[in-house]
């Protein structure tokens, strides 16, 4: 992945108020700019943000209908912002929906409003492939391995071959047959740079092809293990990104037991249901987390205190991501700063 010159100097408060759509973050949070802002700005910058526990009121319009704040604020030179992300859940109607408030943390005053969900697509798609950069085996070609076709879906396929340029094959397997066909079909019409030098296939067997999956990529709001931990083959990487709630799972016991975890945040122990499951069967404890997302950032930087991240081609590895208010901040603080300098 190419070096990105870093993002210019944080602007004067006076700057007047934009709106960040949809097609404007895509091309200002593209991965090959995206990843490399998040690797450099993580251990910098992440102990200078505040980022208290998402907060989640349920509606009287409906049961499963919920409201959730995601609040985060810094002060550092580098990071005088402070952002709220707005998150609707409404299952039974359009699904989830986001917006995001951007202010200068110093004075207060109203920067910018972001189209919350493409912002979250786009940096939980980069923290994967940030991750994988430290996890997944290095190998002259690899298969990618993608579970679930929603929205998420097709970020995660551009980010992570953004990352690793030797994917040149990509299984899609989702329940529903015919949207993991639909998908493929969109990324074989040419979704991203290069697509007609991978091979985007729908994979008809989930268990096939987790066997064969260097990477495995998991975006699915499953509540019964679909990786089977006995099937990953040695070197496999296993990156779950679907459950951020205690009673979802996205793999099975054997997966955890066998690979080497890691989360991207201290907050994943406590809201993924891999882990907090885990915890209380006694498959494992807080203590066999083997790091975290700014841990594996600063093993790629070469940080001489920093944990190692993959340590041979036959390790198993996981990373469980659940996703935080700090890495909406640093992604909106890219967005912003590179469109009012622009």
């Amino acid at each position: 992945m190419a070096a990105t010159s870093p993002p210019p100097p944080p602007p004067s408060p006076s700057k007047p108020f934009v709106y960040l759509d949809s097609p404007t973050l895509h091309s200002l949070l593209a991965p090959e700019t995206l990843i490399p802002h998040l690797r450099s700005s993580l251990p910098s910058l992440s102990l200078s943000v505040h980022s208290p526990p998402r907060v989640s009121f349920p509606l009287p319009s409906s049961p499963a209908s919920s409201l959730l704040l995601m609040p985060s604020w810094s002060t550092h030179p580098s990071l005088p912002y402070l952002g709220v992300k707005v998150v609707t859940s409404f299952p039974s109607a359009h699904g989830v929906a986001a917006s995001y408030s951007l202010f200068h943390s110093l004075s207060g005053a109203p920067l910018a409003a972001l189209d919350g969900t493409a912002l979250t697509l786009l940096r939980t798609s980069a923290v994967s492939a940030l991750a994988a950069l430290a996890l997944a085996r290095p190998a002259p070609r690899a298969t990618l391995v993608v579970l679930g076709a929603g929205a998420l879906a097709p970020y995660l396929v551009a980010a992570h071959r953004s990352a690793h340029p030797s994917i040149d094959r990509v299984l899609l397997w989702n329940r529903s047959p015919h949207k993991a066909e639909a998908l493929v079909q969109r990324l074989r019409a040419g979704s991203g740079a290069g697509a007609a030098a991978v091979a985007f296939e729908r994979a008809e067997s989930l268990d096939d092809a987790v066997a064969i999956g260097d990477i495995v990529s998991c975006a699915t709001s499953s509540e019964t293990p679909l990786v089977k931990g006995k099937l990953l083959k040695p070197g496999a990487h296993l990156d779950l990104v679907g459950s951020f709630t205690p009673s979802m799972r996205e793999c099975d016991d054997e997966a955890l037991k066998r690979g080497r975890v890691f989360a991207d945040f201290e907050v994943a122990m406590e809201e993924a249901g891999e882990l907090v499951g885990a915890f209380e069967r006694g498959v494992m404890s807080r203590a066999d987390i083997a790091g975290t997302l700014i841990d594996l950032v600063s093993s790629c930087r070469g940080d001489a205190a920093a944990v190692v991240g993959r340590r041979s081609d036959d390790e198993i590895t996981v990373f469980k991501s659940v996703g935080t208010a700090v890495v909406d901040i640093l992604a909106a603080q890219l967005a912003y700063e590179t469109y009012i300098n622009s």
